[in-house]
Order: structure tokens, then C-alpha cells, then sequence
């Protein structure tokens, strides 16, 4: 079963290990630059760990992007040894529940590079669709939640 616990002191070695296949790399940030930037934004940044029952097997990174005053998908990414298992879905689905529950959001925003093939699929098959709008290299999508 898929959950996600916060990020402390318990997991922080497990969530840095956490590694992407050499292809992905130019895709997402490390866990280390999430992780400085949740300590640096530490009111609008919420990191979590993605769990497969005890095996940690991602991280993914909720927040607020207060320039444009919505909610995001800031971070994610799925350890390379666990790709392709259907954890991807599950963890971002339970982190937007988790913005929905928390500060009853009715829309979740991201960017994707728009070569990163695999995050486009997975994203649209949440519900996140394109805005039309692409800024510092990233094709913005959004998630509307009833």
C-alpha cells in the first residue's frame, strides 16, 4: 500500500539515496535540491517520502507558489529501481489529496520539460491537462479537483 510520511530525521538518509535513471536527471531535481529548498520555503514547501508499505521507493514535493497564489506539484520523482510498478500514480494522487485535504484546493499546478514524455503521460492520466502557458522552459498543466 502507498502512503507518504513527512521527511525527518528518521528517513532523511533513505530520501537522499533515492536515485533516477541517467536519462531522467536533466528532468527533475535531486532530492538533496528539493530538500534546500523545503528548508529555505519551509511554510510553503511539504515533502514527503513515498512509502510501498516500508520500502521507501520515491519522494514528492507539495506546494504553494505564492508569485502566482496557487498549489503545485513542486517535486517528484520515483527511485529508478521502482519505476513502472504504478507507484507514480498512486504517491501524486495522494498528494493531491493531500493539498485538497489540507487547504481545500480545487486545482493542483505543475511544470513539465516538454521532453519528459513519461511525466506528461503519467500527469495527464491523474487529470492534469496543458494551460497553453510555457515559462522558463516548462509547459505548465493543471489538475482541476472536485
Amino acid at each position: 500500500m502507498i502512503k507518504l510520511r513527512p521527511v525527518d530525521r528518521n528517513n532523511i538518509d533513505d530520501v537522499l539515496a533515492l536515485q533516477v535513471r541517467d536519462d531522467q536527471k536533466t528532468f527533475v531535481s535531486t532530492a538533496a535540491e528539493s530538500l534546500a529548498q523545503a528548508y529555505v520555503y519551509p511554510e510553503n514547501a511539504f515533502p514527503f517520502a513515498v512509502y510501498d508499505d516500508d520500502v521507501m521507493v520515491g519522494f514528492i514535493m507539495m506546494g504553494y507558489y505564492e508569485l502566482k497564489h496557487y498549489y503545485t506539484l513542486w517535486k517528484f520523482l520515483i527511485d529508478k529501481k521502482y519505476q513502472r510498478k504504478g507507484f507514480g500514480r498512486q504517491a501524486l494522487l495522494l498528494g493531491i489529496g493531500f493539498l485538497k485535504e489540507k487547504f481545500d484546493v480545487h486545482e493542483v499546478y505543475t511544470g513539465v520539460i516538454p521532453d519528459n514524455m513519461a511525466a506528461k503521460a503519467l500527469y495527464s492520466s491523474v487529470g492534469f491537462r496543458y494551460t497553453g502557458l510555457t515559462e522558463n522552459g516548462m509547459e505548465e498543466m493543471c489538475c482541476k479537483i472536485s
